[in-house]
């Protein structure tokens, strides 16, 4: 008797000892990835600041820093991410956050935005991107058919981004006058700072960007293991949201403002750079395999919800408008999915 209560204590504290690793584990991971997307935002703001003041002291037109620089910032956070999942074999986290990133554009921040002030849309620019973006979305919908994004569909991809940015930059700078030209010479103007500062804050948010994506896609997939959950969920969920930190922020603050066009806008662009930079990118890294559900499932919703705002952002007999209840139903598509992808997991 006395030998097998001690063959229990033994089995209990050997399993408590490992419930105690297992715990300190799980925290270290939860911390990564809360440390990372702290991280992640900050780095990339520092990064977009940098390298807007740098390209400002070498001659660079503003509309064109906008267009690119900018552009190019706001995206980094899920270009990164990707491009270190997809490296270390991570398919999943890669695709998951580069389509759960444009989900929560769309349905969360859109939505958060038109409830705090609904969101005019009229602008001409607004008339030909949205067209473009559901070409786009059709494009990626086409390549994951067989569930696989091989080098060429990467190279695809790629290709029209560069197409699409040439256009777009040479359209650009034949109005140079407009006002979004006037308005991003007046914000660089405001932020405007020493060339070493403006390459120190660079070197260092570009640094901090590589950082902080290793520990957050650490963090995640671990959290994955731990919980038998698929890479691709971390991905459309935590990671996604995360990476979308800076474009909520600056969403937010240009509806707040009034400037309709530029909260919109910055969607479309960024919806266009996860689809075609962030999934090429990671792509040419290493060929991207998942299973049928994201096709099924979550590139439906992706294409579902692009083709609601065309509809939403047209206006096809007057202006369109993105109202409070358009907002409110598109938050409610939002909790709905995430609510669905969180039931597949328990």
């Amino acid at each position: 008797m006395a030998r097998w209560q001690y063959l229990q204590f033994c089995s209990l504290s050997i399993t408590l000892y490992f419930l105690n690793e297992l715990n300190v584990y799980m925290t270290l991971a939860i911390i990564a990835v809360v440390l990372g997307l702290v991280l992640l935002v900050w780095s990339a703001d520092r990064f977009v600041e940098g390298s807007a003041s740098t390209a400002r002291h070498f001659g660079m037109p503003p509309l064109l820093i906008g267009m690119v620089i900018v552009g190019f910032g706001t995206s980094a956070p899920e270009m990164v991410v990707s491009a270190l999942a997809a490296s270390q074999g991570n398919p999943g986290i890669a695709l998951g956050n580069a389509y759960g990133s444009n989900i929560t554009n769309i349905a969360l921040i859109l939505g958060v935005t038109a409830l705090i002030s609904p969101i005019a849309v009229h602008s001409q620019v607004l008339r030909k991107e949205l067209p473009i973006l559901t070409a786009v979305t059709a494009l990626a919908a086409w390549q994951l058919w067989d569930g696989h994004i091989s080098r060429l569909d990467a190279v695809i991809l790629l290709c029209v981004f560069a197409g699409l940015m040439a256009w777009t930059i040479w359209q650009g700078l034949r109005k140079q006058s407009d006002a979004l030209g006037s308005e991003m010479q007046q914000e660089l103007d405001q932020s405007v700072m020493p060339i070493r500062r403006a390459v120190y804050w660079l070197i260092l948010g570009l640094v901090l960007l590589i950082v902080s994506s290793r520990i957050l896609v650490w963090g995640a997939v671990e959290i994955a293991h731990v919980f038998g959950v698929s890479d691709l969920i971390i991905g459309l969920t935590i990671v996604a949201v995360g990476t979308s930190l800076p474009e909520l922020a600056s969403s937010v603050i240009a509806a707040r403002k009034g400037e309709h066009d530029i909260a919109l806008g910055n969607i479309l662009g960024s919806n266009l750079f996860n689809t075609l930079a962030v999934v090429g990118i990671a792509g040419m890294i290493h060929p991207l395999s998942v299973g049928p559900e994201v096709f099924n499932r979550d590139m439906l919703v992706m294409i579902a919800l692009t083709v609601s705002l065309f509809i939403i952002g047209y206006g096809f007999r007057s202006a369109g408008r993105i109202n409070r209840v358009e907002g409110a139903a598109l938050m409610t598509a939002y909790v709905a999915y995430t609510t669905y992808l969180i039931s597949t997991v328990f």
